[in-house]
This record gives structure tokens, sequence and C-alpha cells, in this order.
């Protein structure tokens, strides 16, 4: 990526178990899952899951909450989550991720229409939770 401007990097979501929150992310989303194998032998501080070519959700142990000092108060950010990570799908991946969650009996929302968000109203949304109570919105715009 030779492009450098302003874009979402990652975000970093507290979580219990970074092995089972990947498996939820790879399984149930379908999201891939990076720094797993080196996270699991120690060589890694926590796996991620792609989100795309330039974004990734990084999976934090709470337990490592203690050491967050980069900024005063840093470390009681710990479980608290932000509102919602919303992701934007194509039409046939909001189904799909729709399908897989309902199959997996994770609870979603009704879905939503003409929702505002980053490129104006999304055609369809709905909202999920993570196995860790993180938040996420799915929609699609075409």
């Amino acid at each position: 990526m030779t492009d450098n401007t302003t874009r979402l990097d990652h975000i970093v979501l507290w979580v219990s178990d970074p092995i089972a929150a990947a498996g939820f992310y790879e399984k149930a989303v379908g999201l891939e899952p990076v720094r797993l194998t080196e996270y699991s032998v120690g060589e890694a501080p926590f796996p991620s899951v792609r989100v795309n070519e330039e974004t990734i959700l990084d999976l934090m142990p709470r337990a490592k909450a203690e050491r967050m000092r980069m900024l005063p108060g840093a470390a009681e950010s710990s479980g608290h989550p932000v509102n919602h990570v919303c992701l934007s799908l194509t039409a046939s991946d909001f189904d799909a991720l729709r399908s897989r969650l309902e199959e997996g009996s994770v609870p979603v929302s009704d879905v939503s229409r003409d929702s505002f968000g980053a490129r104006g109203a999304a055609r369809r949304s709905f909202y999920f939770r993570d196995p860790d109570g993180n938040v996420f919105e799915a929609r699609h715009y075409d």
C-alpha cells in the first residue's frame, strides 16, 4: 500500500480469550486470523483478524490491561467497549454473514433500512455481539 491518505488501520478489542475470539471471527464473521500461531506459542502479544487488506481488529487479552501505560488512565480502558464497530460488506457478503451468525445461534437484531454511515444511506444493516460483548453492525450500500 503506497497511498498514505488517512485510513482506519486497526481497532483493539478487549477479549477474555484471544484464541476463542479469533475462532469466532473466523467461523462466524468470516475474517482471517493474523498471528494466531505466533500468539499461541508466545511469540506475539495478541492475535488479530483481517477486515480487509489495510484494516485489522486486534484481539487484546483483558489480562494485559494493567500493562497499558502509554497514556495516563489507559489501563482503566479495559472492559470499556466502544458503542459498536461497523463492517461494510457487499450485499452477498452481508447475507452470508447473517446466515452464518443465525446458523451459529448468534443473536442478531432486526434488519434496518437506510441508516446513515460513511458513504450515505446503507440499504440494510443489523447488529450482533461477539462472545466478549463487543457490538458490531453489518451493513451494505449496494
